[in-house]
């Protein structure tokens, strides 16, 4: 038996035979050697299942394939848990089939949080990726998101919670985190309500657990391409015009779990309502936003 790895790697993947083959070879790039990855197969009906275990047979002491029971497809967030659940690391980090990661991911975000034993995560900005097609058209779209908070400094419990509310800080992507695995334990693993439609938050639910209560490092390094393309959860549910909807699932689940944690901070319990206040008076909340879409053409149109 190898000795237990510093870093457990959890890949989930559905239908991704596209992507799944460089977001693995993004992982076996790394210049960060101490790791384990685990290869969640939620179900997939195409020929990612064989990707996997051609990189599963071909190392079996460092990758591993794992499924549910009768090869289900339970979601993004039970697939998560199941890769957390065989995790041997002393840290976890999630890297989306459809993504990838850069070679010093791992050896930097390792050094920071042992340099800082009482934060539970480190992240920094995803590139939002769109180059990845080849496409002229696409060249010149790859951005940077501003993070809305300083960087390379350790932040307190809940204030990246209360701007991320306020849409002011930027909630990281899952492939760009470094987790410590006793403290997602403590806070409990990912929401396995979150799915189909509503897993566009099945992230933030998770982080929200985790930045309203534990110390959390921003770092100005990126580390991570976060691919763009037309399949993927956020752009469908947009599509669908169904994004007001699903937030507001993630808002109603995330005021009834601070009453339940008894997480009584005042600016965070403030952002929260000024977020909610739409979904309780949907009528005037409409009659509003009207009145200033028009203020505005009028503005325009005066100018």
């Amino acid at each position: 038996m190898s000795p237990d790895p510093q870093v457990s790697i959890i890949i989930p993947f559905l239908n991704a035979e596209r992507f799944l083959d460089e977001a693995i070879r993004s992982v076996l790039a790394q210049t960060y050697d101490s790791w384990e990855l685990l290869l969640v197969n939620d179900g997939s009906t195409d020929g990612g299942g064989a990707i996997a275990s051609r990189y599963a047979n071909h190392d079996p002491s460092k990758v591993r394939c794992v499924e549910h029971p009768r090869r289900e497809n339970r979601g993004l967030s039970a697939s998560r848990n199941l890769g957390i659940a065989g995790a041997r690391g002393e840290f976890l980090a999630f890297l989306d089939a459809d993504d990838v990661w850069l070679p010093q991911k791992l050896e930097q975000q390792v050094a920071i949080l042992k340099a800082h034993p009482a934060v539970s995560m480190v992240y920094g900005p995803s590139q939002r990726w769109y180059s990845w097609t080849g496409l002229t058209e696409d060249q010149g779209r790859d951005y940077m998101p501003n993070l809305g908070v300083a960087p390379n400094t350790v932040h307190s419990p809940p204030m990246l919670l209360t701007l991320s509310l306020e849409r002011k800080a930027t909630t990281p992507c899952p492939s760009n985190v470094l987790l410590r695995r006793a403290t997602v334990e403590d806070v409990g693993r990912f929401e396995e309500s979150f799915r189909g439609i509503y897993t566009l938050y099945e992230d933030q639910v998770f982080f929200s657990k985790l930045t309203c209560r534990t110390p959390v490092f921003v770092s100005s390094q990126s580390w991570d391409r976060y691919r763009r393309h037309p399949d993927s959860c956020a752009a469908v549910v947009k599509k669908d015009g169904r994004a007001v909807e699903v937030r507001g699932a993630y808002l109603k689940w995330l005021a009834e779990y601070l009453v339940k944690e008894g997480i009584d901070n005042a600016e965070l319990w403030a952002a929260l309502h000024r977020q909610l206040w739409p979904y309780w008076h949907p009528i005037l909340s409409r009659v509003i936003n009207g009145a200033r879409q028009l203020k505005s053409r009028l503005a325009r149109a005066h100018t």
